[in-house]
């Protein structure tokens, strides 16, 4: 298969000549965090691997002894560690590697969502290391592989190939799909994908017993994507309790299956309140129309908040709109917790909606815009002026973010 760079190239790229902290890549399964990393390390080391796994529990000093990262040379050596999150004590064990050899060497760590979501506890690896969420292929990463201007963050516009959009399109972001372009390949992949997923990942990681069940509720959020979630339904459906149904969502999520898009307020707390939206990772295999072109928009938006605010160009929020009178608005991204700009999604264009304008007003964002799938390319910026509703191609729109 034929490989292409990444934008975390770049990134990989600037964190390594610039900060002694070890990276974090960590992202969903076949998204290409290995492939991506294994170009920038010096030494590579599995945890799947039964020799590799032999040298970690050896420890740190067998491991600089073996790769002989003890020697003088040229440039910092990199060392990259893959699967380490398997290894029951892999944060005590790179606390010691890294307070004792971060001037000698720097370390790329990549894996599964355990990476990410043990911060929420006690963190013993505070201000050692910096974490990069890796998503698939978007319109703007087919474009260009340069991180955003510090000052401004949105990109300029560029036109994308025909080819390549109705390739992400129909095929998907994830590399190996997006790439070789072969619709029998990608149908096989997305099985094989979602079969890993709940046989083999959840397997692996959790204490769940009831699979059949869980497969159950996977299939009911395939059919979902772009909806509201009522988790009392799908409880019903599963035959789980309403908890049950919340925590088995909540693993989903921290595996890469889909993603939460929460309503959003000024106030954080009455958004946890709400029911969110639900969007899977990969779009190609989403039969309705609508709802695919709003995913589609969805991970667009959601790897440019992610990696904004991965790279410390500020704090960016995804959310949705929706009031008591059931006016809704398809997406909202915060910036520094002040509405920055709305959009809603539509496959054909069509008048600007009524929604769009009212939130607008009421919020006083700087920008609103429906985002038209079908529509031809036009050479403009977006983010020209700031100003009423306008209706953009979602091919220059998705072109300007990450």
């Amino acid at each position: 298969m034929k490989t292409r760079s990444r934008l975390y190239d770049t990134l990989l790229a600037e964190h390594l000549a610039t900060r002694r902290q070890m990276a974090f890549i960590s992202g969903p399964r076949q998204v290409g965090k290995t492939t991506t990393c294994r170009v920038h390390a010096d030494a590579y080391i599995n945890w799947d691997n039964i020799d590799d796994r032999e040298l970690i529990l050896a420890g740190p000093a067998r491991l600089i002894d073996h790769f002989k990262l003890d020697r003088l040379s040229g440039t910092t050596p990199v060392l990259l560690f893959d699967e380490l999150h398997k290894y029951p004590r892999w944060k005590q064990f790179l606390k010691g590697f890294f307070d004792t050899y971060a001037d000698q060497v720097r370390i790329i760590v990549t894996g599964s969502s355990r990476m990410d979501v043990y911060r929420r506890g006690g963190d013993s690896l505070m201000g050692r290391y910096f974490l990069y969420r890796m998503h698939p292929f978007t319109v703007a990463e087919t474009l260009t592989r340069d991180l955003p201007d510090v000052k401004r963050v949105i990109h300029s516009p560029r036109k994308i190939s025909p080819a390549n959009f109705d390739a992400l399109w129909k095929h998907g972001g994830y590399p190996e799909p997006f790439l070789k372009r072969d619709t029998r390949f990608s149908r096989r992949w997305q099985t094989l994908r979602l079969e890993q997923l709940v046989r083999e990942d959840i397997r692996d990681l959790t204490q769940i017993q009831h699979l059949d069940q869980l497969e159950l509720l996977v299939k009911l959020l395939a059919e979902r994507s772009a909806h509201q979630l009522v988790y009392g339904n799908l409880a019903s459906h599963v035959r789980v309790s309403i908890d049950t149904a919340r925590r088995w969502i909540d693993l989903l999520v921290s595996l890469h299956l889909g993603f939460l898009v929460r309503p959003w307020f000024r106030n954080v707390s009455r958004s946890l309140r709400k029911e969110p939206k639900w969007f899977l990772r990969d779009w190609a295999g989403i039969v309705d129309a609508g709802d695919k072109a709003e995913t589609f928009v969805a991970c667009h938006l959601l790897k440019a908040v992610d990696g904004w605010n991965d790279m410390g160009l500020g704090k960016f929020e995804l959310g949705y709109l929706r009031n008591k009178e059931k006016r809704e608005v398809d997406f909202i991204v915060a910036r520094e917790g002040q509405p920055w700009f709305l959009v809603e999604v539509k496959q054909h264009d069509e008048s600007i909606s009524p929604a769009l304008k009212y939130f607008q007003q009421q919020l006083t964002a700087p920008f609103a815009f429906q985002v038209v799938l079908d529509a031809d390319y036009i050479d403009t910026d977006c983010f020209a002026r700031p100003g009423a509703p306008v209706v953009v191609p979602a091919r220059t729109f998705l072109s300007q973010l990450l």
